[in-house]
């Protein structure tokens, strides 16, 4: 057998890699790389496979040989701008973006991910610069009408921002909040005589945050249907009893329109200052909250403050690298005295509960919860959360329990910046990292205002 050209395998393990079949493609680029080590165009579609593996420092070390190996390419730069974003290396990814349309100026997408690495810097003047210059090259990349609204949202300007925050559904790989639809999306006029479909979509955190308006698009509908995940059914159903409950997009009626839950704060015409925040909108089935008090009783230390944590989100969110860390940058909060800490935590980050050691007793929970209602029910029995920008933190606040949000450097839109309050939730407070990745920092002014807090009786608080 003839051995194919080094180009051909290069083209054919691009095609593999553009399909999604990344083993296949890897082991051809190996085979490449074994004949042709320096070989830049392997090189860098290497390091593309394992970037979509989520090998990223070594996805930026391979397009980084590649440049040294290669021509000075304007495709390289601008995909190592993603990278070392990816990484916390925001200068470096603004450096290499800056090279990207140094080089070819009429590159949207570089344009697009210059904009992403200013966000995460928090210069948003120059964030919103290169959105909009990606924008005056190409109209309809939709990556970068999403950047937009994420850096026109966090700076306070949610007119603007939410009629950008549409495209969202647009992006690569985002799943559509109703497959193959029937009906058009709704516009928030008046349905007195049709069904609205109202879907929970995107993450559970987005889900227990807009719920907040399912009432007022119900009043303005004949009927209403939720569709929802099985994790949410037993929460969302006492909550909105006006509101049929669907888990299965089979058990859909027939409707005159739907909307995301995503949508409605665009709807609304929602700015910082409207903002529908009553104390609690959600609740917990008392008969649940009581076996988890007792339980609670039962298995923690008679007077100590009990404080849930969770320290990670979802892996896949796509700015976990960020908002996520680790129990051991949480473990200082165990050496406040008369203390209890709850663990919350779901998912693999739980094998590191072995490793926490600390003056203050860890009651592991998070394996015990079986959907967000039994988590509520728990919560009901908290005085205070403190965890990182995931799901539970927007649960608890939804059930007017204090909660302390622990954020990044360049936080998710919805928390705008400068202040420790946010309009969404009366009942939390956001402590904000002073640089990229100072957890210890932002962990320490907890601990110090944990210190301070006055101690109540065990899970009395509100």
């Amino acid at each position: 057998m003839v051995p194919l050209p080094l180009g051909q395998v290069w083209r054919i393990a691009d095609e593999y890699q553009l399909a999604g079949r990344l083993d296949e493609a890897e082991g051809l680029l190996r085979r490449t790389l074994e004949v042709a080590p320096q070989q830049p165009d392997a090189l860098h579609l290497m390091g593309l496979v394992a970037f979509r593996k989520g090998r990223v420092a070594e996805a930026a070390s391979l397009v980084e040989q590649a440049v040294q190996h290669g021509v000075d390419t304007p495709l390289y730069w601008r995909n190592l701008c993603t990278m070392y974003e990816r990484l916390g290396r925001y200068e470096d990814a603004v450096a290499a973006g800056e090279r990207a349309v140094a080089l070819d100026p009429a590159d949207a997408g570089a344009y697009h991910n210059l904009t992403v690495a200013h966000y995460r810097r928090l210069d948003l003047p120059a964030s919103i610069g290169c959105a909009r210059h990606a924008l005056a090259l190409d109209p309809n990349l939709p990556g970068a009408h999403f950047a937009l609204a994420e850096a026109l949202l966090l700076q306070g300007d949610w007119a603007q921002g939410w009629e950008e925050y549409e495209w969202r559904f647009r992006t690569a790989g985002a799943p559509q909040p109703v497959p193959n639809p029937t009906a058009p999306q709704w516009d928030g006029a008046a349905l007195p005589s049709g069904t609205l479909l109202m879907v929970a979509d995107q993450g559970y955190g987005d889900a227990l945050q807009f719920c907040r308006y399912v009432p007022w698009a119900v009043q303005r509908c004949a009927h209403a249907v939720l569709a929802c995940s099985p994790e949410l059914e037993s929460l969302f159903r006492p909550a909105f009893p006006n509101c049929r409950i669907v888990t299965r997009w089979e058990d859909a009626p027939p409707h005159a329109a739907w909307i995301p839950l995503s949508g409605l704060p665009r709807l609304h015409g929602t700015h910082p200052g409207n903002v529908p925040a009553a104390p609690a909108y959600l609740h917990a089935d008392p008969a649940r909250a009581a076996e988890w008090r007792a339980r609670l009783d039962t298995l923690l230390p008679r007077g100590f403050r009990r404080v849930g944590i969770a320290w990670a989100g979802r892996p896949s969110h796509n700015n976990d690298t960020n908002r996520s860390t680790a129990l051991a940058t949480l473990a200082p909060l165990g050496d406040v005295p008369g203390t209890a800490l709850i663990g919350l935590q779901k998912g693999t980050p739980l094998e590191q509960i072995g490793r926490y050691y600390r003056a203050a007793p860890l009651l592991n929970l998070g394996p015990d919860l079986t959907d967000f209602a039994d988590t509520a029910a728990l919560l009901a029995g908290l005085d205070l959360v403190i965890t990182v920008d995931t799901a539970v933190a927007h649960l608890a606040a939804a059930l007017g329990k204090p909660v302390w949000l622990l954020l990044p450097y360049a936080p998710d839109w919805r928390w705008l910046l400068g202040r420790a309050d946010t309009p969404w939730y009366p009942a939390m407070r956001l402590f904000r990292q002073s640089a990229p990745q100072d957890w210890a920092g932002v962990v320490a002014d907890a601990v110090q205002a944990l210190a301070a807090e006055p101690a109540s009786a065990p899970g009395t608080a509100a």
